[in-house]
């Protein structure tokens, strides 16, 4: 099992950022956090700091490339990066069909992981060391119609992750995919409809860890919804149709 000491996390300063920061904080660690939130990331960094975890703080865009890239150079710079975890992301209703709606979706949880993961996995060859973790969705193994634009963006980097995963083997480089359901976040807690095996954030962060720190290709939970989900998409297109016309809308 792999321990990691040097860490780096986008979207750090809520949800499953949040609690993956907060897990990963002890004596030894070297914590690099980003947010678009500065007072929340301040107060996640403040609380690592008192479980004596060694926290760096930048206030980043995952869409700006060149920023990205220059921030996650400078911390590859001064200590290996051991873990960076790709976790920045945004949610997109029904609404996610339209064009703005869409692109913007895309731009964060497409374009933010690409962002993360390039600079990381450069730095990360030159050492043939190192582990990627893409955070996507169990609504990125089905086309969701509540939120095509979130179902879709959380789909792409499923596959682009678990396509990496292999062209990296043997070459020192773990990356895993992270398949989770509804945890509860600020995502979550705009919903208004029933969320089956609604996960608190510091439990699901004790999932991903676990499933990391073995190199785990895909981490998906909760159990019950993935293995439902899979059993879905094996059902022929119409009898899914069928299905997912009963489903509330994402608004």
């Amino acid at each position: 099992m792999k321990n990691f000491k040097n860490i780096l996390i986008t979207g750090a300063s809520s949800g499953v950022g949040k609690a993956l920061a907060l897990h990963y904080a002890n004596a030894g660690a070297t914590l690099i956090l980003g947010g678009r939130d500065e007072i929340r990331l301040n107060e996640v960094a403040d609380a690592c700091r008192k479980s004596g975890a060694e926290v760096v703080t930048r206030v980043v865009d995952v869409t700006d490339q060149s920023g990205m890239a220059n921030w996650i150079d400078e911390a590859a710079s001064q200590r290996p990066l051991n873990l960076v975890i790709a976790n920045a992301g945004i949610s997109g209703g029904a609404s996610g069909g339209l064009d703005a709606a869409t692109r913007k979706v895309f731009a964060v949880n497409i374009d933010g992981v690409l962002n993360t993961v390039h600079p990381a996995l450069t730095a990360m060859r030159a050492r043939k060391s190192g582990q990627i973790a893409i955070i996507s969705s169990l609504a990125g193994l089905i086309g969701m119609p509540g939120a095509p634009g979130y179902s879709a963006s959380k789909a792409a980097v499923r596959a682009y992750g678990e396509a990496l995963r292999g062209l990296y083997r043997g070459q020192g480089i773990g990356v895993s995919v992270v398949i989770p359901g509804f945890i509860k976040s600020g995502i979550t807690d705009k919903n208004k409809f029933p969320m089956p095996f609604l996960m608190p954030a510091d439990k699901a962060a004790r999932i991903i860890a676990r499933g990391l720190s073995r190199n785990k290709a895909r981490i998906a939970f909760p159990w019950q919804m993935y293995s439902l989900i899979l059993l879905i998409s094996a059902l022929p297109m119409g009898l899914i149709d069928r299905i997912f016309s009963r489903l509330p809308d994402k608004k």
